[in-house]
């Protein structure tokens, strides 16, 4: 591609400029008081001497040599004396990330439209990266899987990224560009992941320690941070696999609040959000198990029988296998009328 300094006049640089700008030809007709067909022919004439397809890779051409900066409007500096990351940026996170449920996002408690799902599932795959840099081919693969798109969309669908999370009426960027891929910039977006991430680390201390009070609310802190499905209707093999991760994560912080709060006698807190677990997850045989632990310890003994016969039943309709020998051990016990041990805790003369 051709250097846009060498080979297009004043008039045409002003032209582009106003393309990435987003302007259609009768706005920039208006804007340099010169005639529409004019600039449609300014237009033609620069994505042939530039080597573009269309207007949309004009207008990432625009961004790239520094012509335009998303959010403030044509540059009124040469190209290529623009290039870097944002300059004079706030302390702390000014864009709000959430990925668990519907993607969503927040400036200064306002919400953004983030655009249609492909270019949503964009944003995630970023946001995903934890900070490292994420190639253009790992977007494709990751967004786009088998059926990559006919057109070279990415630069196109992270240029309007940049333009909704702009940093203020600044010329900060919150999704940075280099020769390797794109990233968000550090310490600019807070993500709900990378907080459970953080969250799952303290309780795993915790946990160590000892210390059931502290597990259990590091626990509740986290599960706060789940609206629903995580990465909800967002297509793509990333963003399947991103889903079950996410969802084992959240089953996973249940499954230990629950734990500790059986060890403490707090069964009957623990039940209504196991009920609510086990009915989502039909086929998961610990959640099923620590289930029936709770409601026998509450002295449900009848409860507890009746849903190892519904997980037994699942799990034969749906996959052909039986109960695993921890779901049948805790049967057992709650068939004998013993008590069960609480969870992660042995039986005396048990395993």
């Amino acid at each position: 591609m051709r250097t846009t300094a060498t080979v297009l006049r004043q008039q045409e640089r002003r032209v582009l400029q106003a393309v990435g700008c987003g302007l259609r030809d009768d706005e920039i007709a208006a804007d340099l008081a010169i005639p529409e067909d004019a600039v449609a022919g300014h237009v033609a004439r620069i994505l042939a001497e530039l080597g573009l397809r269309d207007r949309a890779a004009a207008i990432v051409h625009a961004f790239d040599c520094g012509l335009v900066v998303p959010g403030s409007g044509p540059r009124t500096r040469e190209p290529g004396r623009v290039r870097g990351a944002a300059s004079g940026r706030t302390a702390g996170p000014v864009v709000r990330l959430s990925l668990l449920g519907p993607l969503q996002a927040w400036q200064d408690g306002r919400p953004l439209n983030l655009g249609h799902l492909r270019q949503q599932a964009v944003l995630a795959a970023l946001a995903l990266g934890a900070g490292r840099t994420v190639s253009r081919q790992e977007l494709l693969d990751g967004v786009w899987g088998t059926e990559p798109p006919l057109t070279n969309v990415v630069p196109v669908y992270v240029y309007r990224l940049r333009k909704t999370l702009r940093i203020g009426d600044g010329p900060g960027a919150v999704i940075e560009h280099d020769r390797c891929g794109y990233r968000l910039a550090p310490g600019v977006v807070d993500v709900d992941v990378a907080r459970v991430e953080r969250l799952l680390a303290d309780v795993a201390r915790a946990d160590r320690a000892g210390d059931a009070a502290e597990v259990i609310r590091l626990c509740e802190r986290a599960l706060e941070l789940f609206r629903g499905e995580p990465l909800a209707g967002l297509p793509g093999p990333l963003a399947d696999a991103e889903r079950l991760r996410l969802t084992e994560r959240r089953i996973a912080l249940v499954r230990r609040k629950a734990q500790w709060q059986l060890r403490l006698g707090r069964h009957f807190e623990a039940i209504a959000e196991l009920f609510a677990l086990a009915a989502a997850h039909p086929l998961d045989e610990p959640v099923a198990a620590l289930l029936m632990r709770a409601l026998c310890r509450g002295g449900r003994q009848g409860e507890a029988l009746a849903v190892f016969d519904h997980t037994r039943r699942r799990l034969a309709e749906d996959l052909g296998v039986p109960p695993g020998p921890m779901l049948r051990r805790t049967y057992e016990t709650v068939l004998r009328g013993d008590r069960p041990p609480a969870p992660g805790l042995r039986a005396a003369g048990g395993r």
